[in-house]
């Protein structure tokens, strides 16, 4: 049942009154919140499919499940589906863009060959809907130069080289974006490099890597332009016995040359929390950057729901003073459910986390750990469950003129109606 403005502001002010017992300024929790970006994924929308007619995303150990009708079918649509998510998330947010969405016309542009012209309608439309600016993401698989598994580990030297080029490629791509929204893009890579069964020689592939990575950082670009970012894995379909991207290689890149380190939330064993890194790693490093999912039986990303690890990551966030350190990206797809939707879904409980970060008195509950009162620091974190958290996102949602509630799915269902069931 829909809510009135009236109505949510009188629920606003009492919540208001609830969290000052607790030292907490809901105010400045909303203004803090509305200060994040959050990069919004472009491949939700199309499957991660892209608009290359090569390759096989299955090859590479990704593989998007469902048939629900409506995906988008070229870029023009991708971004009319975007735009119609972004519209009801509250908030301005970032573009996190792979390289396989590339608009080449009738050309054929080989992915070592691409370049800052292939994106510009991505950047007009970011400037148009007046974005935080635009990340970016190599595309290391469903390529023929990826066939036999490895990509910038390859012993095949040409192989190699093309990933180099591929990935330097991308930074100059990154650069050219930062300058146009100005703001600093976040270039990440992610390889699936590795080995089905177990290998005799783990050192060697690693070496290459690093012999790649070198390469493709030797092309200086300064920081204030691109972020360079790293992302691990444990394993993968087709590398379940070996990784060579792995988390501990690049934590040691990472710390060692001053790059991001990516923490994806379904890439590391299933009794691992990412929450529990962050802090561990920005005590070497200047920043990082997440790539928030949700693993179902591991890496299956899921689309985000505001479970106990989701709030925890964020917690970790705000207790740690690392807002300014750590990037936030979403990565999930899922074909069995409306794909506008699971934007929707998965973006504002990644916000409502935050907020219920922002809504935690950190201040009091460090007071109690110091003076090593934990009695008082557990009742008051159980109490905090039960505040009017939903009062205070529902005014956040109202002051950003979002629909409040679940009020943003009939606007879904009636775009599904009008646009997505016509698509074939």
């Amino acid at each position: 049942m829909k809510r009135n403005a009236p109505d949510i502001e009188k629920s606003y002010k009492i919540a208001k009154e609830i969290y000052a017992h607790y030292e907490v300024d809901t105010d400045d929790a909303i203004r803090k919140l509305s200060e994040i970006p959050v990069a919004i994924h472009c491949w939700q929308g199309d499957d991660v499919a892209g608009f290359e007619t090569s390759g096989d995303l299955s090859a590479a150990g990704i593989r998007t499940t469902g048939n629900y009708p409506g995906k988008a079918r070229n870029a023009d649509e991708l971004r009319a589906d975007l735009a119609k998510a972004l519209s009801l998330i509250p908030g301005r947010h970032r573009l996190n863009l792979h390289a396989i969405y590339a608009e080449t016309g009738s050309k054929k542009v080989d992915r070592n060959e691409l370049a800052p012209e292939h994106f510009v309608n991505w950047l007009d439309w970011a400037r148009q809907l007046k974005l935080r600016g635009i990340d970016f993401n190599g595309t290391f698989f469903s390529h023929p130069n990826a066939e036999k598994g490895f990509t910038l580990s390859s012993r095949d030297d040409g192989i190699r080289k093309f990933w180099v080029q591929h990935a330097i490629a991308c930074r100059r791509i990154g650069e050219y974006m930062a300058k146009q929204m100005a703001s600093a893009c976040v270039v990440n890579i992610w390889i699936p490099d590795g080995f089905k069964d177990i290998p005799v020689d783990r050192k060697a592939p690693r070496l290459r890597l690093r012999k790649s990575l070198d390469e493709i950082f030797a092309d200086t670009i300064s920081s204030e332009y691109v972020l360079d970012s790293m992302e691990s894995k444990l394993f993968g379909i087709g590398t379940e016995s070996y990784v060579v991207g792995s988390h501990e290689f690049y934590l040691a890149y990472a710390v060692k040359n001053n790059k991001l380190l990516c923490l994806d939330s379904g890439h590391f064993h299933p009794t691992e929390v990412v929450s529990d890194k962050i802090s561990a790693v920005l005590a070497f490093l200047d920043a990082i950057l997440l790539h928030v999912s949700r693993p179902v039986r591991w890496d299956s990303d899921h689309v985000v729901i505001l479970s106990d690890e989701l709030s925890a990551v964020a917690q970790e966030i705000v207790r740690g003073s690392f807002v300014d350190r750590v990037h936030i990206g979403l990565d999930f797809f899922d074909a069995s459910i409306n794909r506008v939707a699971a934007w929707v879904i998965g973006t504002r409980c990644t916000i409502k986390a935050l907020l219920t970060a922002f809504l935690e008195p950190t201040a009091l509950l460090s007071r109690f750990e110091s003076d090593e009162d934990y009695t008082s620091r557990l009742a008051v974190l159980e109490e905090l469950k039960t505040l009017p958290f939903g009062s205070v996102w529902d005014y956040y949602c109202l002051q950003q003129q979002v629909p409040t509630g679940a009020d943003w799915l009939d606007i879904i269902r009636l775009y599904e109606n009008k646009v997505l069931s016509h698509r074939h």
